[in-house]
């Protein structure tokens, strides 16, 4: 995202918003800090900015890893990135890195 640009939206995003500014959007969605139906099009670098904030305290009492989520949160982020994944994959994507990743 360049400093004068907006972002895009995660559904907008490549490779189905599995980037990073994606993964803060639909972290937000495991932890409610944003409804599912917010993709964030159009939002600014310090919106974006104050969003990873939230993301990140909010990981921190879990070590920022999935499995240590209460089950609760465990079975929303497999259902969010579980989707994401499906449908980056049937667009196209192909999970393993490539040389420039």
């Amino acid at each position: 995202m360049a400093e004068s640009t907006k972002y895009i939206g995660v559904d907008q995003d490549k490779n189905n918003g599995l980037t990073h500014l994606g993964r803060i959007v639909r972290d937000a969605w495991v932890f409610n800090i944003l409804p599912e139906s917010e993709t964030c099009a159009g939002w600014d670098r310090s919106q974006m900015q104050n969003l990873y904030e939230k993301v990140h305290a909010a990981w921190e009492p879990y070590g920022h890893l999935p499995s240590r989520l209460p089950e609760e949160l465990q079975v929303r982020h497999r259902r969010v990135y579980d989707h994401a994944i499906q449908t980056a994959k049937a667009k196209g994507w192909n999970p393993e890195l490539d040389e420039d990743d």
